[in-house]
């Protein structure tokens, strides 16, 4: 953590920390937006710019997901099928991407009104996706998770001190 020095007694229990639950929360929603993107680099999905949304049947089966790609229109284009040999593999409702939460428009009458209408699995809004940034999406994730547990931290004396880099003072002019 370039951007934070911060000097912790090592021997604390994180289960001890109010903030702990928040932290791993934190962790969690995060987790799972990267995997979103981990998964889906492994299919042509990403790159192929007439792909609008994606369905994720991930209830059919308890080894592998299928996914079906839509153009706008909610035409259906195409399938892949991606394997669960882990369970952390597994693409579960990341509700930044989700089509209910970013409001992807969908064709009355469409392909994939009448999949999102069937209940199973969830969508992914493509262009919320793409224009996701993973590196930023990482640091903020750090920063929130050390702010979730600084309070405790600094209750208990177990953080003495503390210094933000120039990144996150505001300040970019600093040195």
């Amino acid at each position: 953590m370039d951007w934070i020095e911060l000097m912790v007694n090592s021997d604390s229990i994180a289960d001890e920390f109010k903030g702990f639950n928040e932290a791993r929360r934190i962790m969690w929603c995060h987790e799972m937006r990267a995997r979103v993107i981990d998964r889906l680099e492994l299919t042509s999905f990403l790159t192929d710019f007439s792909i609008a949304a994606v369905h994720v049947d991930n209830t059919s089966r308890a080894d592998r997901i299928y996914l079906t790609a839509f153009d706008s229109g909610g035409r259906q284009l195409r399938g892949d099928m991606l394997y669960i040999d882990e369970p952390s593999e597994h693409l579960d409702i990341a509700p930044e991407f989700d089509h209910d939460f970013t409001n992807l428009a969908v064709t009355l009458g469409s392909d994939l009104e009448a999949v999102i209408n069937r209940e199973y699995g969830w969508v992914i809004n493509m262009r919320t996706l793409r224009a996701y940034d993973l590196t930023a999406d990482r640091h903020a994730t750090q920063r929130a998770v050390l702010l979730a547990h600084l309070p405790d931290l600094m209750n208990r004396g177990e953080a003495r001190g503390f210094l933000f880099g120039p990144s996150d003072s505001g300040n970019a002019d600093a040195a």
